[in-house]
């Protein structure tokens, strides 16, 4: 049971929350607990889901891209409830075959064909386990696969941005509201 109440509201009249859960709903069929975990802190969450956006649309990585990072960033981290969100919106927002996301969790990175998606992976990794041993070397691979200061700048901080939100989801244990097929898949227990 979470540490904290899960505010559902009776209605939300906020425009931004409205915003919010109308985007949460396209990508993930609807409205999971992290968000009403969240709004135990209104003012926070409009301005963090604010900077998110910004994050997953205004720079070079592709949405599918940031999903990917989130799915293994949120696995290295042990947040069974982060994995199954990222999950969730790259299987049922981006219409990726859930066959290809069990692979994804399975090999990781070494499931990934793409050589631009598995650069952005390998360092998403690196900087989420050590961020003090990103080498030239690391960023020079990104750069080799299309990204600029920008994108690489993006990427240091989605990988910031989905530790945030494993931090909060297990500390706080968020109540686990999507499908156990994820968990499983995973490898955390269903």
């Amino acid at each position: 049971m979470a540490r904290v109440k899960i505010a559902k509201p009776d209605r939300v009249d906020d425009p931004a929350v409205a915003g919010i859960f109308e985007w949460v709903t396209q990508m993930e069929g609807e409205v999971p607990n992290h968000f009403y975990v969240e709004l135990n802190f209104p003012e926070f969450f409009t301005a963090k889901l604010g900077a998110t956006k910004v994050l997953w649309e205004a720079g070079e990585l592709a949405m599918d891209e940031i999903q990917h990072i989130g799915i293994l960033v949120s696995r290295d981290n042990g947040c069974a409830y982060c994995t199954a969100a990222f999950c969730t919106i790259l299987n049922h927002g981006l219409g990726t075959p859930e066959d290809y996301i069990a692979d994804l969790l399975s090999g990781g990175t070494e499931a990934v064909d793409s050589q631009r998606l598995r650069s952005i992976l390998d360092y998403a990794l690196k900087v989420n386990r050590d961020a003090a041993g990103v080498r030239d070397e690391d960023v020079q691979a990104l750069r080799a696969n299309g990204l600029t200061d920008k994108g690489i700048v993006q990427l240091t901080h989605v990988v910031s941005d989905f530790a945030s939100y494993n931090r909060l989801n297990l500390a706080l244990q968020t109540d686990y509201d999507y499908r156990a097929v994820w968990k499983s898949l995973a490898g955390f227990d269903a």
